[in-house]
């Protein structure tokens, strides 16, 4: 049995693999990567395109992260959270300092869920409150808490699920049936309709609002202009603590460091993960206002994990943060970001399987359709019965585009290292299948 052959059997015989259906998996064992590509053992190359799970910002193979988790190694690898040390202040302190200046202390968790478990804990401990909203079209983790802070269907076998989680709608133009001249007239509507449910919800129950500041996996939904500044406005107004997930969009990805920076707002609190260590080791955490942080300065913060604050999580994410600032990263991103923006508006223009395209920084998605003009999906939402979507994966994979789908949107979120020149050899591959697609319609 070759090694490839062994890491796939082995794979699919003992692991259980994430969001799968177990039978038939098939992955591709990988033997190097590095920049933005990956390699198999047969030597052919393929190029990440979603940055494994939206975290790898940097890319693969980056020494000074690996540099930085040795040296850390070397000194100790562990140490309770009650203990000091030295990554862990230090991180702490950056990332306090790269926030608004309304924000104090940060706790660390193991990875995104986690943060968002610890900050719907911390809103409900400041408030008192019970209640808390989130979205339809949103991913917050898979947890039992995150899970039902999520609004799509991976939230399904949690439930029935936990009371006072109210779930309300992204504003979602382009599949809004109502017409709307202007994105203040949209932003104008979506903001009265929250207004009115959270009213009908008891506006006094109401502990926090949790937003992805820009909906990430279930399309990549930018908010129509003063949206934010409007959810800012409603929860000033009862109270309510402002919630911003930037598991996905922070360190970098929208063009800003944090996604909330495009839309001028100050949360109460924002959780993070992926992009603060780039996924070499496992890294998340919950950043909360000045004025939350004194409030558990006399009043016990009942939140505890044994690896809050990892050294060795801690280390790598020290170099990462200081990574994107001396290698000029969010300027790269930019620079990327139109050139992806040209090809995506070609390719909505030529393909009739396109019916939107969106985004912000290199934060991309592609939404098929089978008709532009009913706008009809190219899957049904929450269903895939014959495997379309997965199927233009596949045919993306074999010309060694990398990425993944939900619903009907591929993403495409590269790492953030990428060059213009890469984009648009990859995107070639995108029009290629694309074309394809349009011939099956």
């Amino acid at each position: 049995m070759t090694t490839s052959e062994k890491i796939k059997n082995n794979q699919t015989q003992y692991c259980l693999q994430s969001w799968s259906r177990q039978k038939g998996l098939n992955p591709i064992p990988v033997e190097k990567a590095e920049g933005i590509y990956l390699w198999d053992f047969e030597g052919n190359r393929y190029s990440d395109m979603s940055s494994q799970l939206v975290n790898l910002n940097l890319g693969h193979g980056n020494r000074e992260i690996v540099g930085a988790i040795k040296e850390q190694a070397d000194k100790y690898c562990y140490i309770s959270p009650a203990y000091g040390s030295e990554p862990r202040g230090d991180l702490a302190k950056m990332l306090v300092e790269l926030m608004p200046d309304n924000m104090g202390k940060v706790f660390f968790t193991n990875g995104g869920a986690e943060a968002n478990e610890n900050a719907l804990k911390m809103a409900r401990m400041f408030t008192g409150r019970y209640k808390v909203f989130s979205r339809y079209r949103s991913y917050h983790g898979s947890t039992f808490g995150a899970g039902n802070l999520t609004g799509e269907p991976r939230r399904y076998p949690l439930e029935p699920g936990i009371p006072g989680f109210v779930k309300f709608f992204d504003p979602y133009i382009y599949r809004e049936p109502v017409q709307f001249k202007s994105e203040r007239e949209a932003t104008g509507y979506y903001l009265e309709k929250l207004r009115e449910q959270i009213v009908y919800e008891n506006a006094s129950s109401v502990a926090a609002i949790v937003l992805e500041t820009v909906t990430g996996s279930n399309g990549i939904i930018i908010p129509p202009e003063g949206y934010l500044e409007g959810v800012r406005k409603i929860c000033d107004e009862y109270g309510i603590v402002m919630i911003c997930d930037e598991v996905m969009t922070g360190f970098g990805r929208t063009g800003k460091m944090f996604g909330f920076e495009n839309f001028g707002v100050k949360p109460d609190i924002v959780t993070f993960a992926k992009g603060v260590t780039c996924g070499y080791i496992p890294l998340g955490g919950v950043v909360v206002s000045r004025k939350i942080a004194a409030h558990f300065d006399d009043n016990f913060l009942s939140c505890g994990l044994t690896y809050s604050g990892h050294p060795l999580a801690c280390a790598a994410g020290v170099v990462c943060v200081e990574y994107y600032t001396k290698h000029k990263i969010l300027d790269n991103v930019n620079k990327g970001s139109g050139v992806l923006k040209s090809v995506l508006e070609k390719l909505k223009e030529k393909h009739a399987c396109v019916g939107d395209v969106r985004c912000i920084g290199l934060f991309a998605g592609l939404e098929l359709v089978k008709d532009k003009k009913t706008k009809e999906p190219l899957v049904p939402y929450g269903a895939d019965p014959k495997g379309v979507m997965k199927g233009i994966i596949s045919m993306l994979a074999k010309k060694g585009f990398m990425t993944y789908s939900h619903e009907n949107v591929i993403l495409v979120c590269p790492p953030l290292i990428i060059t213009p020149a890469q984009i648009e050899e990859e995107m070639a591959k995108m029009d290629e299948v694309l074309s394809e697609v349009d011939a099956s319609l």
